[in-house]
C-alpha cells in the first residue's frame, strides 16, 4: 500500500508539474510570439479554457474590457476555438454582410439546431434553400395575418390571468419570468401554430417543449454529442414532436380539420421550392419547431424585462396605461385591434429601450472560410478562425445611447425611427431586407440572417404589454430597480428569483 501511495504521489507530483510547464510556456508564447498578420489575442492563462469562462459569466464586460485594452479587433480563445471580434458599426458590416463565400453560419450553428429542430431545414441544408424557408415563413406573415392574430393573443391572455392560481384574488406577489415566459408561449401557439398545437399545450406538447428547449445550454453549443440525459430527452422529444406536427398536417390534408385561422401550418402546407417540390410534411413539421423555439426565448425574456421595469418604475406603467386608454377613446373594456397598436408609441420606445439595454442575443458567429483582410489594418483573420459581432455593445455604450445603463423609454422620443435608415436594400431569396449593419440598433440583425419574426414580434410584445398594463398595477418586492442578467444560458435572461407585487385594477377585479 505504501509503496503504490508513493508512486500515486509521484504520478501527481509530475502532473502538477507538466500542467505549470504548459501554463509558463502558454503564457510565453504570447508574450513573446510575434503575431505577425494577426489581431491582438487576449491574453489567457490556460489553453484550450482560454478566456471562456470570463466571457461566460459576462460577455458584455468582457468584450468592452477587451476594446478598452485591444481596440475594436481581437482574438480570444473559447473551449479551443480562436474566436476572432470585431466590433463596431465596421465590425457588423465587414461580418453579418460578407459574402457567402468567406463566412458561414451553418457551420457554427448546426450542431445545436439541427437535434433540436430536425434535419433539412435551417442551418441543416445550404444557404440557399435556408433562404427559401425563410422566404415561406415571411411570406406567411402578410399584414392580414398579423391583423388576424390580434384578438386571438388577447383571447389568450384574458383566458391565461383568468385561470391561473397564482391571480386569484386582488393582489399577491408572483415570479415575474416563467408567468411571462407561459403568456408568450401560448399567444405564439394560438397564432403561429395553430389551434391543435394549442389545445395540446398542457398535455403532451408542454413536456416535449420543455425537452427540447433544455438543449439550448452552452454545452451543447460545443459539444452536441454528449451523452448527458437531457440530450437523450431532446433526441426523444423531437421524433415525438416531429410526429405530433405530421399527424397535425395529415388531418388538415384529409378535411379533418376545418380552417379557423391564419396560422403558419396552413401556409407551409401550400408552399413549393423553386424547382416546383412541395415542401415535405417533415420539413413543415421541422420548421414549426424551429419557428416555435426561435422566437420563445427572446420573446419571453423580453416581456419579461420589460415588466420587470415597469415594476421598478410604476410612474411609467401608468403612462403606458392612460396612452391605452386614450387610444380606446376612455374605454376600460374594449378591445385593441391591430389600427389601436398602431397609436401607442410609447409602447413602442418600451419595447426598443429593452430591447436596447437587455438584447437575448450577445454574440453572433460565422466560421470563416477564406483568409479575410481586415481593411485599414495589416491583419488577415484565416479560416482557422471563427468571426465574432456583438452589435448589442453599441445599444449598451454611452457614445451612442447617454448614460446607456439606465432604462429611458423616453430617449426614444428623441432618437430618429432605426428603420429610416435603412435605405440599402437586397434581396437573399426571402424578399426584400435592409442590408444596413451599421445602425447603433441592430435587436434582430441585419444582411442575409436577419430574423423575419420582427414584426410578429414588436405585434406580440404590444398586445402582451398593453394587457398586463391593463390588468395590473404592478411594484418591486423588497428590491430596488431590477435584477442581474444571467447568462448561464445562450439566450441572456432575467435572474431569477425576480418577484413583483401585483394588484388588479377595479376595472377588471
Amino acid at each position: 500500500m505504501g509503496i503504490l501511495f508513493e508512486n500515486d504521489l509521484k504520478l501527481c507530483l509530475a502532473l502538477g508539474i507538466l500542467s505549470v510547464i504548459v501554463i509558463l510556456l502558454n503564457a510565453l508564447i504570447q508574450v513573446y510570439l510575434p503575431t505577425r498578420n494577426l489581431p491582438p489575442l487576449v491574453f489567457h492563462w490556460f489553453p484550450i479554457i482560454g478566456s471562456t469562462i470570463t466571457y461566460g459569466i459576462d460577455p458584455f464586460k468582457f468584450l468592452f474590457d477587451c476594446q478598452a485594452k485591444y481596440g475594436d479587433v481581437f482574438t480570444f480563445i473559447l473551449l479551443g476555438r480562436k474566436v476572432t471580434v470585431y466590433l463596431g458599426a465596421k465590425g457588423n458590416q465587414f461580418i453579418l454582410n460578407a459574402k457567402l463565400k468567406d463566412v458561414n453560419a451553418e457551420e457554427i450553428y448546426s450542431v445545436l439546431t439541427t437535434p433540436v429542430f430536425g434535419k433539412d431545414v435551417i442551418y441543416d441544408v445550404p444557404n440557399a434553400k435556408f433562404m427559401e424557408q425563410k422566404k415561406f415563413i415571411k411570406f406567411g406573415l402578410t399584414a392580414a395575418a398579423l391583423r388576424s392574430y390580434v384578438p386571438l393573443m388577447q383571447d389568450e391572455f384574458h383566458s391565461f390571468i383568468k385561470s391561473n392560481p397564482q391571480f386569484k384574488g386582488a393582489s399577491g406577489i408572483v415570479q415575474l419570468p416563467p408567468i411571462m415566459a407561459e403568456i408568450t408561449l401560448f399567444t405564439t401557439a394560438r397564432t403561429l401554430q395553430g389551434k391543435e398545437v394549442r389545445q395540446q399545450l398542457n398535455t403532451t406538447y408542454a413536456k416535449l417543449y420543455h425537452d427540447l428547449d433544455d438543449a439550448f445550454q452552452p454545452i451543447n453549443f460545443m459539444l452536441p454529442w454528449l451523452p448527458l440525459p437531457r440530450n437523450r430527452r431532446r433526441d426523444i422529444g423531437q421524433r415525438k414532436m416531429t410526429q405530433l406536427y405530421t399527424d397535425i398536417i395529415q388531418a388538415r390534408r384529409a378535411g379533418a380539420t376545418e380552417k379557423d385561422s391564419e396560422d403558419m401550418i396552413w401556409n407551409l402546407m401550400q408552399c413549393s421550392y423553386k424547382d416546383e417540390t412541395p415542401l415535405p410534411d417533415t420539413e413543415i413539421a421541422h420548421m414549426m419547431i424551429g419557428l416555435l423555439m426561435a422566437g420563445q426565448h427572446s420573446t419571453s425574456a423580453a416581456s419579461a424585462w420589460i415588466m420587470l421595469h415597469l415594476a421598478a418604475q410604476p410612474e411609467t406603467l401608468e403612462e403606458l396605461h392612460q396612452e391605452q386608454l386614450r387610444a380606446l377613446g376612455g374605454s376600460t373594456t374594449a378591445e385593441l385591434t391591430y389600427d389601436h397598436l398602431q397609436n401607442l408609441p410609447l409602447a413602442k420606445h418600451v419595447i426598443q429601450e429593452t430591447l436596447r439595454l437587455h438584447p437575448s442575443i450577445h454574440s453572433i458567429m460565422r466560421k470563416v472560410k477564406n483568409p479575410l483582410p481586415v481593411p485599414g489594418t495589416e491583419w488577415v483573420i484565416p479560416p482557422s478562425h471563427v468571426l465574432l459581432a456583438a452589435p448589442a455593445t453599441m445599444g449598451k455604450s454611452d457614445a451612442f445611447f447617454p448614460k446607456a445603463e439606465l432604462w429611458d423609454p423616453h430617449r426614444w422620443e428623441h432618437i430618429a425611427d432605426p428603420h429610416e435608415s435603412e435605405k440599402e436594400t437586397m434581396d437573399y431569396g426571402y424578399g426584400l431586407v435592409s442590408t444596413g449593419a451599421d445602425s447603433t440598433y441592430l435587436p434582430f440583425g441585419a444582411g442575409r440572417h436577419r430574423c423575419i419574426g420582427e414584426q410578429f414580434a414588436y405585434l406580440q410584445l404590444t398586445i402582451v404589454v398593453s394587457m398586463m398594463v391593463r390588468y395590473f398595477k404592478l411594484g418591486n418586492v423588497k428590491r430596488k430597480g431590477v435584477v442581474e442578467t444571467d447568462y448561464s444560458s445562450l439566450f441572456a435572461r432575467p435572474m431569477e428569483p425576480a418577484y413583483v407585487r401585483w394588484e388588479k385594477r377595479e376595472e377588471v377585479a
